[in-house]
């Protein structure tokens, strides 16, 4: 079976610059780096606040990255129009409120799925690859294959807080197996995110079918003590299995 791709999410990078107004350190020299290093592909999400990435920020990647650069965007006409603008390759749509911390949760396509439809069909209009971040959850899943989206990503945060909490995770961990099967089977491309450690990374990636892991708030975390290189390294040799 093929290694599964391993996109860096560098959002923190900025939210580090961010917190005393300075131009250091440059989310683009992170990206430059992460893709000196190995990785697949750079993760930003804009945010409709601007906690962390900023306009600028996808400019300048966009044009000096070699590697496909994944924006993670709210599905907003303000974001849609940005990402057309800019057409990175790929377009993660994750919902967004505007207090939370990080992403708390999965989309609600049963209750967005025509709105959510709508900008698939202008993204992909633009040949830009369109992922939607999801529960493994059985009817998000259909819903995302009928709404034509082109990948899924799974939402991993609540299977990665049990591992940290050393409780049971039997039960999560067989719904995600069950649900990365369903969405392989209708032709739903899989990936994985949220709240992966280099530990949850060894169990999760035992799951078949699970073609991309997109990584960041650990990684950079560990960066501070290992290194960029070393943290990618780790990350890649555990995918390898």
């Amino acid at each position: 079976m093929k290694t599964p791709r391993l996109g860096v999410n560098i959002d923190h990078v900025a939210t580090v610059r961010n917190a005393r107004g300075e131009k250091y350190p440059s989310p683009l020299r992170a990206a430059l780096l992460v893709q000196k290093y190995g990785a697949d592909s750079v993760t930003i999400h804009l945010r409709e606040d601007r906690r962390h990435i900023i306009d600028r920020d996808l400019k300048e990647i966009k044009e000096r990255i070699k590697i496909p650069l994944n924006l993670e965007i709210g599905p907003t006409k303000e974001m849609v129009n940005i990402s057309l603008k800019y057409k990175p390759d790929y377009v993660c749509i994750v919902p967004e409120k505007r207090k939370e911390i990080t992403t708390e949760g999965g989309l609600n396509l049963k209750k967005n799925s025509e709105i959510i439809r709508k900008i698939i069909k202008r993204l992909k209009a633009k040949k830009i690859r369109t992922s939607l971040f999801i529960e493994p959850d059985f009817n998000a899943i259909k819903i995302a294959k009928k709404i034509n989206a082109d990948c899924i990503e799974i939402h991993t945060g609540k299977i990665c807080k049990y591992l940290n909490e050393k409780k049971n995770i039997k039960k999560e961990y067989q719904k995600l197996v069950k649900s990365i099967d369903l969405a392989n089977n209708i032709g739903l491309e899989v990936h994985a995110g949220h709240g992966i450690t280099f530990s949850s990374a060894k169990i999760l990636s035992k799951i078949n079918g699970i073609k991309e892991f997109n990584i960041g708030h650990f990684l950079i975390g560990e960066s501070i003590f290992i290194g960029l290189n070393n943290s990618i390294k780790k990350f890649k040799k555990i995918l390898k299995k």
